[in-house]
């Protein structure tokens, strides 16, 4: 129940800031400026990006995609990009390039996925 509350007064907080046309304020426990905000972002950026890199070097060296799962990859690949055309809209740098550079990564691992399967069910 208190969770319901605090869930309806962060929302009717948030509607207020939209009627009166003021940017919500989520940062009211931290007191965080907003250049702080933006590299927390920029770095959660890069650890998430960079942490797909392994794999997606692996794949490509190896070709050997037999562990990966097409299910899996194609709703990876398209929440990514779900995630970059969010990133877009709100025009947030940080989601923005590190969900470009992470799509096309997936995107490529995918369409080797893609390339794999269909020569083993020739």
């Amino acid at each position: 129940m208190v969770l319901l509350r605090s869930i309806i007064y962060t929302n009717s907080i948030h509607a207020q800031d939209q009627l009166l046309g003021r940017e919500a304020n989520y940062n009211r426990t931290m007191n965080l400026q907003a250049h702080e905000i933006e590299i927390i972002g920029y770095c959660a950026a890069f650890l998430t990006t960079i942490a797909f890199l392994p794999q997606a070097i692996h794949s490509w060296r190896t070709r050997n995609l037999s562990g990966v799962s097409l299910g899996m990859y194609s709703l990876f690949t398209a929440g990514v990009g779900m995630w970059l055309i969010y990133g877009l809209v709100i025009e947030k740098w940080p989601l923005i390039l590190a969900n470009a550079v992470t799509f096309a990564l997936a995107l490529s691992i995918l369409i080797l996925k893609l390339r794999h399967t269909s020569k083993d069910q020739k």
